[in-house]
């Protein structure tokens, strides 16, 4: 990641929205390839949380340091990052109780279809509008996240509790990607990824109180160490997509980058483990696909890119 990228002060360029949306599809895209590697040796999904919001740590500071130590400490400020932070951590707080409950393949392509939520808050409250290519890229990745999700096979069952919890996840994650636009209007992208990388940390009491200590944890290399090193690639992309949310609109970043990450994810497995996908979710791949050229290609047509004023 250069310093350019992410500089506080840089001067826009055309379409500057794309170039942190592709980042953070290429990042997320990696670091869903390897993360279930942590579990597979023996460190436990709510230990990966802990790790994960330390990770946040350090693109936190060092944002800050390229924009001088300038940090917002106005109510809104505040409100907006730690409200983007805990929505993005309290749905995952959520998920790990809901994949206990409910089985991974209905689960997963339910939350999958957040970015309804943030097109519809961004069309109806920011009056966000894009062209006929950019619609039908929308439809496109709307239609294909659920396939990419689909993953058949045996789970838990409890009722209607994990229904209702995964809508609940969609909902939160939805709400996050319309947060984190909204507030690109008014604060410094600097300070709203402090604020979330707090909200986050400010959870991580409540991952440690859900790990079952009973079980063995590896505390090895491969451990917490190798989880640290995957869960940066995350962390290092949220950072880059509330830049994509900074200067793009949000009802194409987030169908762009929830549809583009699972294809670089495909491809890694394909080239590496030789996993072949099955029949539909090699459909909704050359979904996604096309739904992100159509996004990427969708012309600019009106210069959104707000420009945050610091609040005192």
């Amino acid at each position: 990641m250069s310093a350019s990228m992410i500089a506080a002060g840089a001067t826009p360029r055309r379409r500057p929205w794309l170039t942190y949306a592709v980042a953070t599809v290429v990042l997320w895209g990696v670091w869903g390839a390897l993360s279930p590697l942590s579990s597979e040796h023996g460190f436990p999904e709510t230990l990966v949380y802990c790790v994960w919001a330390m990770t946040m740590i350090p693109p936190a500071l060092y944002i800050l340091w390229r924009s001088g130590w300038v940090l917002e400490r106005s109510p809104r400020a505040v409100i907006y990052g730690l409200t983007i932070g805990m929505l993005g951590a309290g749905g995952q707080m959520l998920l790990f109780h809901t994949l206990t409950i409910g089985p991974a393949y209905f689960v997963f392509p339910i939350i999958s279809l957040s970015p309804v939520v943030t097109i519809v808050l961004s069309f109806l409250l920011l009056r966000e509008r894009t062209g006929w290519t950019g619609t039908l890229g929308i439809v496109l990745a709307l239609v294909a996240l659920p396939m990419l999700d689909l993953s058949f096979g045996h789970g838990a069952t409890g009722g209607l509790g994990w229904f209702l919890q995964s809508l609940l996840i969609m909902l939160a994650w939805g709400v996050q990607a319309y947060f984190m636009r909204l507030a690109n209007h008014t604060v410094r992208a600097e300070s709203i990824f402090f604020y979330m990388t707090l909200g986050a940390l400010l959870l991580a009491p409540v991952a440690l109180a859900m790990t079952d200590w009973t079980q063995p944890i590896n505390t090895g290399l491969d451990g917490p160490w190798m989880t640290a090193a995957i869960q940066v690639l995350n962390a290092i992309g949220a950072l880059t997509l509330v830049y994509a949310f900074r200067y793009g609109k949000a009802i194409v970043v987030a169908p762009l980058t929830n549809a583009g990450a699972p294809l670089v994810t495909a491809a890694l497995a394909l080239i590496f483990a030789s996993v072949v996908p099955g029949p539909l979710k090699v459909l909704g791949l050359i979904l996604a696909l096309v739904a992100s050229l159509l996004l990427v290609l969708e012309p600019e047509r009106d210069p959104a890119t707000p420009t945050p004023t610091p609040l005192s």
